[in-house]
């Protein structure tokens, strides 16, 4: 076979991988701009600021995000990260010893079971009253997790989404350069077959 059409063989299948490495990188850019924006979007929408340093406790302030962003709204995925883990998760910890939503309510139904029982048997008592009213403080313990709860998990989200862009951004530029790495190897290739590989023959 002559150099020629080997080069040329070899060109052009660089070019084709070339042009398909640029069209991926061209949707990966745009899935990660679409990603950074919509995140970007939807967190500002939600109006969250960072608490001053003023008026951070000094358990708030052992994270240094929370300090590094006192005062400023929560607009991005490493914002919102932080936000999370490092304010609310703190103050979910105090609301029932460190209970999750979901033990907090095995808890609270347990209690107005016992209160239902005690209320049924005699109104009027003590251990009825009591009951009732550790079961309606238990019930808004409940209530503040699950909202707690439901907020971080929302920005926990809203970070893994921003995390899935910027992978998207790196893979992007990897096929990019990639894809200009082979567009010039292809065409030297193909300079090199019509210029020096006219009559040269490879085994």
């Amino acid at each position: 076979m002559k150099r020629r059409t080997l080069d040329v063989i070899f060109s052009v299948g660089g070019l084709l991988l070339a042009l398909l490495l640029f069209v991926l990188g061209l949707v990966l850019w745009n899935q990660a701009s679409f990603a950074n924006s919509y995140v970007a979007d939807q967190l500002t929408q939600q109006q969250v600021t960072f608490t001053p340093v003023a008026g951070l406790t000094d358990e708030e302030k052992k994270a240094q995000c929370i300090v590094d962003n006192a005062g400023q709204q929560l607009t991005t995925g490493v914002q919102a990260e932080c936000y999370a883990n490092h304010y609310i998760a703190v103050h979910l910890a105090e609301v029932n010893g460190g209970k999750t939503y979901s033990q907090t309510s095995n808890d609270n139904r347990a209690l107005q079971a016992k209160a239902t029982a005690a209320t049924k048997a005699d109104p009027n008592s003590a251990d009825a009253k009591d009951l009732t009213t550790q079961a309606t403080a238990m019930q808004a313990k409940a209530t503040t997790l699950f909202q707690g709860e439901t907020l971080r998990g929302l920005l926990l989200t809203s970070y893994g989404f921003s995390v899935f862009g910027e992978r998207a951004q790196q893979a992007a530029w990897v096929c990019l350069i990639a894809a200009f790495v082979l567009l010039v190897a292809g065409i030297a290739g193909l300079v090199h077959a019509f210029t020096k590989g006219k009559s040269e023959f490879v085994e």
